[in-house]
């Protein structure tokens, strides 16, 4: 059952193969720029998150300093 017939049901498998390629291609590319994407945001949130624990670093050594500033005081009355 060679000729045509077949040779009909190979292009279209063919075909087929080639258009679920074409997606997949589609779907890598598309996973490619949304894992860009992601891996900027963690960045973001890292960058933001190391001057978040800086700033709450300062506050607290303030806070301390303004603790300690009072107990002295405390202790002079």
């Amino acid at each position: 059952m060679s000729g045509p017939v077949t040779t009909e049901m190979s292009r279209t498998s063919l075909s087929a193969l080639e258009a679920k390629l074409d997606r997949l291609i589609q779907l890598c590319e598309r996973l490619r720029q949304e894992n860009r994407r992601l891996r900027e945001q963690e960045s973001g949130w890292l960058r933001e998150r190391t001057r978040l624990i800086e700033k709450n670093e300062l506050a607290r050594t303030r806070v301390e300093a303004m603790i300690s500033r009072l107990k002295s005081l405390e202790a002079e009355t």
